[in-house]
């Protein structure tokens, strides 16, 4: 379904019972995710929780309605959860989504009810590093110049986005599937130019290390121990600053354990959820029972 949300057309979905608590999902890669992935990783969940999945603004079937900046995509969610009449929410962010849950948390912190991470970063230090580790994988067909632009923002054309990222999909899982690699980059709606402005605008300056010893909720850090894009390290950094925070690592996954060991992943997810709940209601000392 669609809501005009801050002047842009925004595609959402909502799963589970308005009374329940309320997950808000987050997806990464600006111009190229979409909701798809978290909905299938996560559905299940929506008989113990409301679910709510959301395109971001130039993003899958949400409209190009620039800017496509921090501030604005976490305005997109405040109003978002206002408008659905909600209040506080949990709210677990993937890969580039990572970065916008943290800033939503550190924005809008009366909003938030626990902060959920998937393989995600404080700052943009990695970078270098991931160009490297993809140059030396010697992936068939990768082109350099064309993976520096992809990294830089400087990509010129949805054929050229749709071209590079398919050939460096070997390296985000454990077990690569080429068959379903294909089908997956087909299906994907392709928008290069909110991509180019989150790599050459948004992440070029993105810094957040100091910001997250503010945050006051509890925190779930996750990574797969095989990840190129966002490292362990990454995830290592998190853990080090965010002052109330579980740490899981999943050995067989590289960018996408919840896909890669989907049962193991909302297993930790359910046991985190219950300590939040068993803690908020927890009364406070002092307070009559």
């Amino acid at each position: 379904m669609y809501k005009t949300i801050n002047d842009c057309h925004i595609y959402y979905e909502v799963l589970g019972e308005g009374q329940a608590e309320t997950i808000f999902f987050i997806h990464g890669a600006p111009g190229l995710g979409d909701c798809r992935n978290d909905m299938k990783a996560f559905s299940s969940l929506s008989s113990d929780y409301q679910l709510v999945f959301l395109d971001m603004r130039g993003s899958g079937r949400s409209a190009d309605v620039p800017p496509y900046t921090h501030a604005q995509w976490t305005a997109d969610i405040e109003q978002l959860r206002r408008e659905l009449g909600l209040g506080k929410i949990h709210i677990l962010g993937g890969s580039y989504g990572g970065y916008l849950a943290l800033e939503y948390a550190i924005r809008y912190p009366d909003s938030v009810k626990s902060v959920l991470l998937r393989d995600t970063a404080a700052n943009n230090k990695s970078n270098d590093d991931s160009i490297d580790r993809a140059l030396k994988a010697d992936l068939d067909g990768l082109e350099e110049e064309k993976l520096r632009r992809l990294f830089a923002g400087t990509v010129e054309s949805n054929e050229e986005l749709k071209e590079t990222f398919f050939k460096i999909q070997p390296l985000y899982t454990v077990k690569y599937d080429e068959a379903k690699v294909r089908e997956k980059i087909d299906s994907i709606y392709y928008h290069y130019e909110t991509h180019n402005y989150a790599f050459n605008q948004n992440k070029i300056s993105f810094d957040i290390t100091e910001d997250i010893k503010n945050i006051k909720v509890p925190v779930l850090i996750t990574v797969g121990i095989h990840d190129w894009i966002t490292p362990v390290t990454s995830s290592d950094l998190l853990a080090q600053n965010i002052p109330n925070n579980t740490y899981v690592k999943f050995e067989h996954s590289g960018h996408s354990p919840h896909l890669e060991e989907n049962a193991a992943y909302l297993e930790h997810m359910k046991k985190f959820l219950n300590q939040v709940e068993e803690r908020s209601t927890v009364p406070a000392a002092g307070t009559d029972q």
